[in-house]
């Protein structure tokens, strides 16, 4: 089979410069585009959808590594689902709230009123990490590793050093594994969802340290990265419309719903990957069966043939098209979680201080595989 020729390059200055106008302009060239990176990239929101819910002819099966459950297709699938999904039930969220609320709450009063802060370096990681381990019922003893961590996993993504993403892997794994040993002397009898996840019974068995460990990587390399890539686009949106910061503090049961627009609109997520199970034809081009697929979040989410005028904001767009959160068997399975957080952070945020964009320091965009921003400075103002 003839390899084909590359249609356009996510690492280029060009698509770096500004991913979403980037993505937006490769949509409407070349909506199914191969690259060396990423194989075949679909741009559309009606292939990514087709893609997503197609289970028999896309497979999620794309890592080298063990990924629970996000790496694994149905029927497994569904198993470990049945597990995730009780962490984050409605009664879990709730009990979880006013703990979410107090890190949101001594967060916001940190702040310098009157000054200027980097958002992305002094404030949305640090709130994505003390609100995750308040999720995972983690001690203050392991914030500084995973800070530590956190920075790590960034430097080696952003370098893209395979043997640099594999030593932070590694030792990633090596603290977690720690925690499990730590829990089993106990008796593992706490409350922690670590020692919670140490009973859990996939048939009949109980979970082993490698699908452990691939859970709880899951709940903080992905959420702590995303949730502060979130933080940082919401507040650059709300810092750079006022009149929307007013319109939130006097409707305030429209948070929610602007939260998810806002996000549409700024795409934290750029990618996720699948694998053809079989030949199949998107938007006029044949992919082979074994092909690599890249399902572009950020194009998809963009698309103007399903999101009229896609940079508006808009509080009556039908939520069900947004894809934020993904679709399908493989919706995320910690959007109660995203939303909780980031919701009590903006009602916290929104009470408190007025937010402006800075005078002294311009925004630095994220370049792919990250979104949102490496860099934004807001001016905060007490109420």
């Amino acid at each position: 089979m003839t390899q084909p020729q590359p249609d356009w390059d996510p690492y280029s200055s060009a698509a770096s410069a500004n991913q979403s106008a980037g993505y937006d302009d490769q949509r409407r060239r070349c909506p199914v585009a191969y690259s060396d990176a990423l194989g075949w990239s679909l741009f559309r929101h009606r292939d990514v959808v087709s893609a997503l819910t197609d289970d028999a002819m896309f497979s999620n099966m794309v890592s080298a590594h063990l990924s629970v459950p996000n790496g694994i297709d149905p029927p497994q699938h569904t198993e470990y689902r049945r597990i995730i999904d009780r962490y984050f039930s409605i009664d879990r969220m709730e009990a979880l709230e006013p703990r979410c609320q107090e890190i949101a709450r001594q967060a916001v009063q940190a702040l310098p009123i009157n000054g200027e802060l980097d958002v992305m370096a002094e404030f949305a990681p640090e709130f994505a990490l003390q609100s995750q381990c308040a999720f995972l019922g983690w001690p203050a003893d392991l914030h500084r590793p995973l800070r530590d961590w956190v920075r790590k996993n960034h430097a080696a993504t952003r370098s893209r050093d395979r043997d640099a993403m594999s030593a932070v892997a590694f030792e990633f794994d090596r603290h977690i594994r720690a925690v499990l040993e730590e829990r089993r002397t106990t008796g593992s009898e706490g409350c922690d969802v670590a020692s919670e996840l140490l009973r859990e019974r996939l048939g009949d068995r109980t979970l082993n340290d490698q699908e452990i460990v691939s859970i709880l990587r899951n709940w903080t390399v992905g959420e702590l990265a995303t949730i502060s890539t979130c933080i940082g686009i919401l507040i650059a949106f709300l810092a750079e419309h006022a009149s929307m910061q007013r319109l939130l503090r006097a409707q305030p049961s429209l948070l929610p719903a602007a939260i998810e627009e806002i996000l549409r609109i700024g795409s934290p997520l750029v990618s996720s990957r699948r694998r053809t199970r079989h030949r199949v034809r998107i938007g006029g081009c044949e992919i082979e069966a074994g092909e690599r697929v890249t399902l572009m979040w950020a194009s998809a989410n963009r698309d103007e043939s399903t999101f009229e005028h896609p940079d508006e904001f808009r509080l009556d767009r039908n939520p069900a098209l947004n894809l934020l959160y993904g679709a399908g068997l493989h919706v995320c399975p910690g959007a109660p979680l995203a939303r909780l957080e980031l919701r009590v952070l903006m009602e916290e945020l929104l009470a408190s201080v007025e937010l402006t964009p800075s005078t002294s320091s311009r925004p630095i965009r994220a370049v792919y595989p990250a979104s949102g921003f490496s860099a934004y400075t807001v001016r905060v103002t007490k109420r």
